[in-house]
């Protein structure tokens, strides 16, 4: 059934993420078991370079040029940018796209077929990046060091999904939209369908053709 997402109120938003994402499979079998609690102790990057890498993310209806913030997520950065260096994000798609909320990619081919990752990484939401309007963050299943490949570009401010306390994690912000978001607002209001028992998959695929560093 095709049918148009209306604008999600913030609550709905986030009992979304979670419940789509707890749908995904592990990336590992031997994923190591969190901590019950989640300690927000500030990641200290001193060997880290303060220079800011550029990446471009083309699509089937646009570009988008993200700006990757090294020093406050070192640990999302270079996992994201192992997947951009191998080509593991060329011809996945935005398989979750919600207007009002967010889009999210680079895990599924144009068929559906999840794409094995690489182990999960550690989640750094408390780094004080925000997910606002035009940044990027990694989804995750409802264990909080889970995330592996998949990222999402918030469509609006969702304070929601912040750090919020142990019980709370949040999702991990490793950057932010420099030039693109009429691309991120066309792919945000693209009809959406249900395949394969997912739902909010944009009835007209939309690509990641390729996502490449430009600048350092």
């Amino acid at each position: 059934m095709i049918k148009k997402i209306s604008l999600l109120g913030l609550f709905a938003a986030v009992l979304l993420i979670n419940g789509c994402s707890k749908n995904e499979p592990q990336a590992s079998s031997d994923m190591n078991k969190v901590n019950e609690e989640i300690k927000p102790v500030p990641v200290v990057n001193e060997n880290v370079s303060t220079e800011k890498k550029i990446v471009k993310i083309q699509t089937s209806m646009g570009d988008i040029i993200v700006e990757l913030n090294e020093e406050k997520a070192p640990i999302t950065v270079k996992n994201f940018l192992g997947y951009v260096e191998s080509g593991f994000y060329d011809g996945t798609i935005f398989h979750r796209v919600i207007e009002g909320f967010m889009i999210q990619g680079g895990g599924f081919t144009e068929d559906l077929v999840q794409k094995r990752t690489n182990a999960p990484i550690k989640i750094e939401s408390v780094n004080g990046l925000k997910n606002d309007r035009g940044t990027i963050a990694m989804a995750r299943t409802d264990i909080p060091d889970s995330a592996t490949s998949q990222f999402f570009i918030n469509h609006v401010d969702n304070d929601g999904l912040n750090y919020a306390g142990s019980s709370n994690p949040g999702y991990a912000v490793f950057g932010k939209v420099l030039e693109g978001m009429d691309v991120v607002d066309k792919i945000a209001s693209v009809d959406v369908t249900i395949r394969k028992s997912m739902q909010k998959v944009p009835v007209n695929t939309v690509k990641i053709i390729s996502v490449k560093v430009v600048s350092e």
